[in-house]
């Protein structure tokens, strides 16, 4: 073999060998692309299948919570049904009898307010006599026994209308208040003061804070 066919058959084999090694590049990225592609389809896979999962699980859920929802309550027994309407009827009997008690309560009060109110308002004018002739009496005839008799029976009478709440109104000196006072004259008095009473022909009484009878007054304008 000459020189020359010899470098053909090198240059041969070495083209034979380049062709050989691409040929197996080529086979060897084909074959890593389709791992990648079964790759990314075996997850797509996974992850529709954990959707569903998800999917599935929510349904059962909600109807599983519409059948609670929905579900029919358990009839109650007719025992338990009467025992409620009973206790029911005590109940409100109950709380009716409460409201006549203290209704009845509170027309009796009110009942003897006024019933006392009218003993104390008839009662006034035997005091107003009282004090009328006691006022009128003199020095001289205070040392009377009898006119010592009529001021202890006096005594005693204001004394049982103090301890039952009857008090007397006070008057002279004070201001003038509609709410005690009755103003029957008025008078000019600069040395006393505007709106000041400065005279009392009858007593006023309160009986529990609320007026009997208002004071008969003299007003200084």
């Amino acid at each position: 073999m000459t020189q020359e066919e010899m470098v053909k058959e090198a240059v041969e084999e070495a083209k034979k060998a380049a062709e050989e090694q691409d040929a197996a590049q080529e086979a060897a990225g084909e074959d890593t692309e389709a791992v990648a592609e079964e790759t990314v389809e075996e997850e797509a896979d996974s992850e529709a299948s954990e959707e569903e999962a998800l999917e599935e699980t929510a349904e059962e859920g909600s109807e599983k919570g519409a059948k609670g929802l929905f579900k029919r309550k358990p009839k109650k027994d007719k025992k338990d049904e009467q025992i409620e309407e009973l206790k029911d009827k005590l109940t409100r009997q109950m709380a009716e009898f409460d409201n006549f008690r203290k209704r009845t309560e509170k027309e009796k009060s009110a009942m003897y307010e006024i019933g006392a109110k009218d003993i104390i308002e008839k009662i006034l004018p035997v005091v107003d006599n009282f004090e009328r002739g006691l006022g009128a009496v003199t020095e001289e005839q205070k040392e009377d026994s009898f006119v010592a008799g009529m001021e202890m029976i006096y005594k005693q009478i204001m004394t049982t209308l103090d301890s039952v709440g009857v008090k007397v109104i006070e008057a002279v000196g004070n201001e003038f208040d509609p709410d005690f006072h009755n103003a029957v004259m008025h008078v000019e008095d600069e040395e006393v003061g505007e709106n000041i009473v400065v005279e009392e022909f009858q007593k006023g009484y309160t009986y529990r804070d609320t007026v009997v009878r208002h004071s008969m007054v003299k007003v200084a304008n």
